[in-house]
């Protein structure tokens, strides 16, 4: 009897379900209306139903990439970041494997600013790093591994704004520190800005609050040798003159503290 009576809720579900008896096709081309409509939620529902139901057939693996395309736009990130690694681990030879990875670095290089900021033209030294940096690893994974994708220029272009982006949020703890009295910590993350990300601009600034830096801490060498290379490399810099208060570069927002 009580089989009987599960077998008979089982049907009823089954009945309930409006994707019941649909082909691999029809699921796929029904998902694909509901992305083209944007209707987030439904074109996940359905690609996944059809992963479940035709786990081996020829839409099953494309529906893993369409799921983490969708679960992106739906602004669920972590979703999106956890389908694009689950298809890279089970097909790493697939063709659109580049796309999984590129995706990856788009996933993360949107949160927070990071969209907006890149075709603004702003400051992000103050978000996350971490997501930066992972943003950055997923890109070079484009262009390195697969240097004839269609997604390369565009990773390659991403991955120059990012190591901008790292660069000056060394500079940013730099200047912090140096605010806050904290001269050691200050010359090291300007250091770091240097040796790491020597060909972006945050180098000039860097520089410039490592000379900072070393005078309070009464290491005049050191002091000087920031200073003799910044006076080398930026010979017209504003920081030679002292008029740093008025200097906003591109890359940073004006810090009336500083």
């Amino acid at each position: 009897m009580a089989c009987a009576l599960l077998g008979a809720c089982s049907t009823k579900g089954d009945l309930q379900d409006e994707t019941s008896g649909w082909s691999a096709e029809r699921l796929y081309g029904e998902a694909r209306d509901a992305m083209n409509a944007k209707e987030w939620p439904k074109a996940i529902k359905y690609f996944e139903k059809l992963e479940a139901r035709f786990p081996y057939g020829r839409y099953a693996q494309q529906a893993q990439l369409e799921i983490a395309y969708a679960h992106w736009k739906n602004d669920e990130s972590a979703s999106a970041l956890a389908a694009a690694d689950r298809f890279i681990k089970l097909y790493p030879g697939h063709p659109s494997v580049d796309y999984a990875y590129y995706l990856k670095g788009l996933v993360n290089f949107a949160q927070k600013e990071g969209l907006i900021a890149y075709f603004a033209g702003s400051d992000m030294s103050d978000r996350d790093p971490k997501t930066t940096q992972e943003a950055y690893l997923a890109f070079k994974e484009v262009v390195t591994r697969f240097p004839d994708s269609k997604y390369a220029a565009d990773s390659s272009a991403r991955m120059r704004f990012l190591v901008y982006s790292l660069a000056q949020h060394d500079v940013y703890d730099a200047r912090y520190y140096l605010r806050r009295g904290a001269y050691l910590a200050a010359a090291n993350r300007a250091q770091s800005a240097v040796r790491n990300y020597p060909d972006t601009p945050a180098t000039e600034e860097a520089l410039f609050v490592m000379k900072q830096a070393y005078d309070k801490l009464g290491i005049a060498d050191l002091r000087d040798d920031a200073y003799r290379v910044l006076e080398k490399n930026f010979p017209s810099s504003p920081y030679l003159k002292g008029d740093v208060r008025r200097y906003a570069p591109w890359w940073r927002v004006w810090d009336p503290e500083w």
